[in-house]
């Protein structure tokens, strides 16, 4: 029992912190789409969150102050997303991927310009990063052999984001379908045209749900710079964005289906990351590039198995004209 948890509670334990990036990005593509906004440009909103959190920790010393300029810089983008979309009725798809090139190369421009280090930010200290918490009667239970280890490793030792993320899951189901608010984006995303008839604005709407989007792809990117990593690099996201994109659709767009499939994606990640090294009978050790290919393997053959199957919401990705 002590070696099976000895190898377990690892793999658990890293599954819930690669999990928290694809989660908070997923949910932000949740309430992008509800409103009929395909947000392809999660990746690039989330490498600008790196960026400017990483930045403006390593200025300030301080974490918070990062955490609020990942979400201001995102939402500059979103803005800008938003515009070119709702506003001007542009293809959705096509400005999310220029929103991505723009980030990837403006972010490296910027981290080159200001702090000469080859496209990267200073190493961030302690003040700077968001570091795990240690849990209320974590010393009491270590001497229990079991619980008190779950609770050490997976209850506690998280950083302050993985908590949050998890109480976005409840938090947004409940929004969606409990509140009025909810329901309006859900309904600007199904049928825009019932929304207008009702007196209820399907472009603030819209710009709400990418806003919303555009607030958790700033925290996620905060999280892989100040929390998972500490600082930024140069395309640093490494496509987790996509991934996300692709967790939002394998879950149906449902808040608790997409925990599980994030879940899915991050402990294929931690396992990947625990198999470095190991050697195989037979074949030796096990290749490091085929690890690192496997999470997006599963993204395309799980997308190619359930795209068929996914029903995203009606009016997704269609501009609305208001009927005169």
């Amino acid at each position: 029992m002590t070696e099976a948890l000895d190898i377990l509670l690892p793999i658990l334990a890293a599954t819930l912190r690669l999990a928290t990036p694809l989660l908070l990005a997923a949910l932000a593509g949740l309430f992008s789409e509800r409103a009929g906004i395909v947000d392809v440009g999660l990746e690039g909103k989330m490498l600008v969150g790196a960026f400017a959190a990483a930045a403006a920790a390593a200025v300030t010393g301080e974490v918070m102050l990062g955490l609020l300029a990942a979400v201001a810089a995102s939402c500059g983008l979103g803005l800008v997303h938003a515009f070119g979309c709702i506003t001007l009725r542009g293809s959705q798809v096509v400005s999310g991927m220029a929103i991505n090139i723009i980030a990837s190369g403006l972010t490296a421009t910027l981290a080159l310009a200001w702090f000469g280090l080859g496209g990267q930010t200073p190493p961030l200290s302690a003040a700077a990063r968001f570091l795990p918490l240690s849990m209320p009667g974590a010393e009491i239970l270590a001497g229990i052999p079991v619980l008190g280890r779950l609770y050490a490793s997976l209850v506690g030792g998280q950083t302050a984001l993985v908590y949050l993320a998890l109480l976005l899951v409840p938090v947004s189901a409940f929004v969606l379908a409990r509140t009025r608010f909810g329901l309006r984006l859900r309904a600007a995303g199904e049928h825009p045209a019932a929304v207008d008839t009702a007196g209820v604005s399907v472009t603030r709407l819209r710009y709400a749900g990418v806003l919303i989007a555009s607030v958790l792809c700033g925290v996620a990117g905060a999280y892989v710079a100040t929390a998972q990593g500490a600082g930024f690099q140069r395309d640093m996201i490494a496509g987790r964005g996509y991934i996300a994109l692709a967790a939002m659709i394998l879950g149906g767009w449902q808040p608790g289906r997409i925990l599980l499939t994030c879940l899915l994606f991050g402990a294929l990640d931690a396992a990947a990351i625990r198999l470095q090294g190991v050697v195989l009978p037979g074949i030796g050790a096990f290749p490091v590039q085929a690890i690192q290919a496997l999470p997006y393997l599963l993204t395309v053959v799980l997308l190619a198995g359930f795209m068929g199957r996914a029903l995203p919401p009606k009016a997704s990705g269609q501009p609305y004209v208001k009927e005169r």
